[in-house]
């Protein structure tokens, strides 16, 4: 372990054994972004200054650490835990948001808490959050697999290895002690047909914007942009994206995630797509410094 490693790593090695037996509760490195109906169709249009002469509050990204608590997540060939990856890139992506003045940030869990998947969504919408990010970090019996990738929503998935990545993640809620069973095709399909076309193509612009963003810096799956039926993509009015940023089963990967430096790297690239995002659409102009 190396210094500059956060506090919480020092799990220790792993037997292979038990490293083989987490992988089916793996989830991916990933972030999700969730943009409202009514915050999209704002992106449109700039921002306009109140009667009092202020522009309206900056728009709130919510970070969600994937896994947590009695939830590790993926557990690395050396025994790093999911778990603390994402909460230590989640709160590095936290500072470097917030340092622009441009965004208010909140995260769904700032400690070793475990929340069920519904919830991490739920809550994103109730504060009337712009964005949603979940983070995570995936693990395969496959060693050699590595590079990042991002995901749609859609009722099919776009290859096997998605498939499984997708229902890892699905079951995640297991934790929290709830009986899941698999969703028919068909609920898959009416989850993806439930998906608006402003929706959809929020969703779309946001994955070739992460994929272009990421590939500066990271290694990439082949044919990196994929779909599947994430849960936690499946409301139907806020276009999402899930990124999938390395795997915490391969060795190179893993002793990536577990260096401060290529964290700030990872949440720097994840920064420039939510800025080009926003810019792009309009609803922040570039150079732009919010109040609120």
């Amino acid at each position: 372990m190396r210094a500059d490693d956060d506090a919480g790593y020092n799990q220790g090695l792993i037997s292979r054994r038990l490293l083989l037996g987490r992988f089916a509760a793996a989830g991916p490195v990933a972030g999700t972004f969730l943009l409202s109906s009514g915050a999209l169709a704002a992106a449109t249009k700039q921002p306009q200054p109140t009667r009092s002469g202020k522009l309206p509050p900056a728009p709130l990204v919510m970070l969600d650490p994937g896994h947590g608590g009695k939830d590790p997540g993926a557990i690395g060939v050396s025994g790093t835990y999911e778990k603390h990856v994402a909460l230590a890139t989640a709160r590095e992506l936290k500072q470097q948001l917030e340092m622009g003045g441009r965004y208010r940030v909140e995260l769904t869990r700032s400690r070793d808490v475990f929340i069920p998947l519904d919830d991490r969504v739920s809550r994103a919408q109730s504060r009337g959050a712009a964005l949603f990010v979940s983070m995570h970090a995936d693990a395969l019996a496959d060693h050699s697999v590595r590079g990042a990738s991002v995901y749609t929503l859609a009722g099919a998935a776009s290859d096997a290895q998605t498939a499984a990545l997708a229902k890892r993640e699905n079951n995640a809620d297991r934790f929290g002690g709830a009986t899941l069973h698999d969703a028919p095709p068909d609920v898959a399909r009416i989850l993806a047909s439930l998906v608006r076309q402003e929706t959809r193509a929020g969703s779309a612009r946001i994955a070739h914007t992460l994929v272009s963003t990421l590939d500066r810096e990271l290694p990439m799956l082949p044919n990196p942009t994929r779909h599947a039926g994430f849960q936690v993509l499946k409301a139907a009015d806020i276009p999402s994206v899930l990124v999938e940023m390395g795997f915490m089963s391969n060795p190179r990967d893993e002793a990536a995630l577990r260096r401060v430096e290529h964290r700030k790297l990872v949440a720097e690239a994840m920064k420039r797509a939510v800025d080009g995002w926003f810019v792009a659409t309009g609803r922040l102009p570039a150079g732009e410094r919010r109040q609120g």
